[in-house]
């Protein structure tokens, strides 16, 4: 029976999601409490990969059971075998057609970011830092010239191992709060390549800060070299929401609220 499963995790204490021979990774501890669980070794497959210290409020997965189970009776046997910062939401049973990677739509990720003069300790790990001013009219100018199919690879880590560098940005937002110290940055895509958002960030804040004007961010796009990009940003404040399936899977929309202490 393939099962698909929604998780959530903070990244801060991970090596990102992909299994690593030292086993401290997000996929390593949800393999290990399936083999608690059900008695099986089995491999599960991921919507996307997230990098070392990157969040998830909505994670799917899915994997082929020898055993069955109640929905109900996934989320709490599993997480009765998991650590405490890493949770399993749901599960449903789509049916074997049903790919977390292949059959998703599109992705969404969001960056949480905080503007002050001294870097954050309570929320070390959950929150992006900046003690530069930004500007939003700037950096939603430089967003617009990215929306839309392009060839991503100036944003592009030169580990990535995507078939092809286009990419769909069907949206990129920019928030700010009242007094312009809390930003988030939501970006929407069919898919997005190893480092990507990471390395848009990068790229927002030098345009952001005055240290970049607008139109600079066409020019890397348009050069497709990640040496005229920005260094890439830090993962601390990046969650990924979740991907979009169709509606014949049943999979739970993709979560679009922080936790309510970092809203």
């Amino acid at each position: 029976m393939r099962i698909a499963l929604g998780l959530s995790y903070r990244g801060c204490v991970y090596r990102g999601w992909q299994s690593q021979p030292d086993g401290v990774t997000v996929q390593d501890q949800l393999e290990r409490a399936l083999r608690s669980f059900t008695g099986a070794d089995l491999r599960v497959v991921c919507a996307g990969r997230t990098d070392a210290g990157v969040h998830a409020l909505q994670q799917v997965v899915h994997f082929d059971s020898p055993v069955q189970r109640p929905e109900h009776s996934w989320v709490r046997g599993l997480n009765a075998f998991l650590p405490p910062d890493i949770s399993v939401l749901w599960s449903r049973a789509p049916g074997a057609d049903f790919h977390a990677q292949k059959s998703a739509l599109s992705r969404r990720y969001r960056y949480v970011l905080l503007q002050q003069g001294v870097r954050p300790a309570v929320l070390q790990g959950l929150v992006g830092w900046t003690h530069r001013p930004l500007q939003l009219q700037a950096m939603r100018e430089a967003a617009a010239q990215l929306l839309g199919s392009h060839d991503f690879s100036a944003f592009r880590a030169s580990s990535c191992q995507a078939r092809s560098p286009v990419k769909t940005l069907h949206a990129l937002d920019i928030a700010c709060s009242a007094d312009e110290r809390c930003w988030e940055f939501d970006f929407h895509a069919n898919a997005f390549l190893h480092h990507m958002v990471r390395n848009l960030m990068g790229c927002l804040l030098a345009v952001g800060s005055g240290r970049r004007d607008p139109a600079w961010i066409g020019q890397v796009l348009r050069g497709r070299t990640r040496s005229l990009a920005a260094p890439t940003f830090m993962p601390d404040g990046l969650y990924f929401c979740g991907p979009a399936y169709g509606a014949q899977w049943s999979i739970p929309e993709p979560a679009r609220e922080l936790p309510v202490l970092l809203a």
